[in-house]
């Protein structure tokens, strides 16, 4: 069974499909077992990266661990959304795109190896070793490039956006080897490696919007990158979790069992996962990018900090329990910062990807997000003067509670009139 585009996919043993592209208009558009199954290797990538970076920080080598953290996050998410858009515009679920499927989850899984050994150099100092991640995702982009060539050739409408991601990814490919073997300083080489992320992440903006020709935009359909963009929150806040085990585990096995801070605890790290989980998908994403796909390139981008901070909440979780349990050389304050400096961070770029899809700047979403500042603010006030962590720890659990109880006692009715008018100017520009 086809349709027009390519969008429907038959079931039984897949069959070679021409990659024609998919239909960004079909209904019901939702993501494939596939999907899933690539993103648990970056439940891996994420995991390491959350080790490593709060490792360090409990170390008290904090510009090492979060100089590392930030640049294997941006690795491990540009990866990521490296596949998920190409996915949502060609995915043909055939034998091919199967096993070039496998083969970037190879990559992925060699980047998440190559990344104690990045975080080590950092840590000393000297050359920053990022060969193995390199050599992760060589083997991510040969299966790419083989996926935009064949999606340039076999979708002729298509041809011009997919050789212009082709040579993005040859370039910035090429450049990351030679810096990977160029014995530079770190200095040095995170100034050419802004160069490259700047090729990065141009690269697809030019192809998308900048190069003559019509109907040369990907047809990525908006709800279902929008609910891939959700799972991989999902999976990311499943550090929350970990962490919030980890830091439950401190208290319990280094203390007397289940006392109040072990009970504290448990609450406000299930709280606060349940609480980013919340805040997140307010958002009605899926609809204002159906409205206005002009503005998916801040929304996406926007992400890569958006999960950042969800996985260095999980992160920060891990610092608490190696501070609860005396391995740490950070003060308290110090700790509870491991938390709430990442919620902060999402809380920010969670309502500027908002606003950016919105594009209006509403004076109760400014005071929600206000509101949750100073709930983190007063959880460090409250362990700076001599509280127990976990109460500090309860409180910064209660930031995002803030924007949940905002939507839905008046929030939502904001949204659903701010919703309506980007629609009614979406129809208005397709009429056009």
């Amino acid at each position: 069974m086809s349709t027009q585009h390519g969008d429907v996919v038959a079931a039984g043993t897949p069959r070679v499909r021409r990659m024609v592209g998919r239909d960004p208009g079909a209904g019901h558009r939702t993501a494939t077992p596939l999907e899933l199954l690539f993103d648990l290797t970056f439940v891996v990538a994420f995991g390491v990266a959350g080790d490593e970076g709060a490792h360090l920080l409990a170390e008290g080598h904090v510009e090492a661990g979060l100089v590392g953290f930030g640049f294997a996050m941006f690795a491990i998410c540009w990866a990521w959304i490296n596949f998920s858009w190409f996915a949502s515009a060609f995915d043909t679920d055939d034998w091919v795109y199967r096993l070039t499927t496998m083969v970037q989850m190879i990559g992925v899984i060699v980047l998440a190896l190559g990344l104690p050994v990045m975080f080590d150099s950092l840590d000393e100092g000297g050359r920053v070793h990022n060969e193995v991640m390199v050599a992760g995702y060589v083997v991510m982009r040969l299966a790419m490039l083989v996926q935009w060539l064949r999606a340039a050739r076999q979708a002729p409408r298509y041809r011009r956006a997919c050789l212009g991601y082709v040579w993005t990814l040859v370039v910035s490919q090429v450049g990351w080897i030679v810096l990977a073997v160029a014995p530079v300083s770190q200095g040095l080489f995170f100034l050419a490696g802004a160069l490259l992320v700047a090729v990065e992440m141009g690269g697809p903006y030019v192809s998308e919007r900048l190069v003559p020709g019509d109907g040369q935009s990907t047809p990525w359909h908006p709800h279902h990158i929008a609910e891939r963009y959700g799972l991989l929150a999902i999976i990311t806040l499943g550090e929350g979790v970990i962490g919030t085990v980890a830091t439950l585990s401190a208290v319990v096995g280094h203390g007397d069992g289940w006392t109040l801070d072990a009970v504290l605890v448990a609450v406000a790290g299930t709280a606060l996962t349940f609480g980013l989980w919340w805040t997140y998908f307010l958002t009605p994403a899926g609809e204002l990018l159906e409205a206005h796909p002009e503005r998916s390139f801040l929304w996406g981008y926007g992400h890569i900090v958006v999960v950042a901070a969800l996985a260095a909440t999980g992160a920060g979780l891990h610092v608490v329990a190696y501070g609860l349990e005396g391995e740490s050389t950070l003060s308290p304050v110090g700790t509870l910062l491991a938390v709430v400096v990442p919620i902060l961070v999402f809380l920010l770029s969670d309502y500027v990807t908002f606003w950016g899809l919105a594009r209006t700047v509403d004076r109760l979403h400014l005071s929600l997000l206000v509101g949750g500042v100073v709930v983190l603010a007063l959880a460090v006030a409250v362990v700076a003067a001599g509280g127990p962590t976990a109460v500090g720890l309860l409180l910064a659990a209660l930031a995002p509670a803030v924007t949940v109880v905002g939507y839905e006692t008046v929030g939502h009715r904001h949204v659903a009139a701010l919703l309506g008018r980007a629609l009614d100017q979406g129809e208005e520009r397709a009429g056009r």
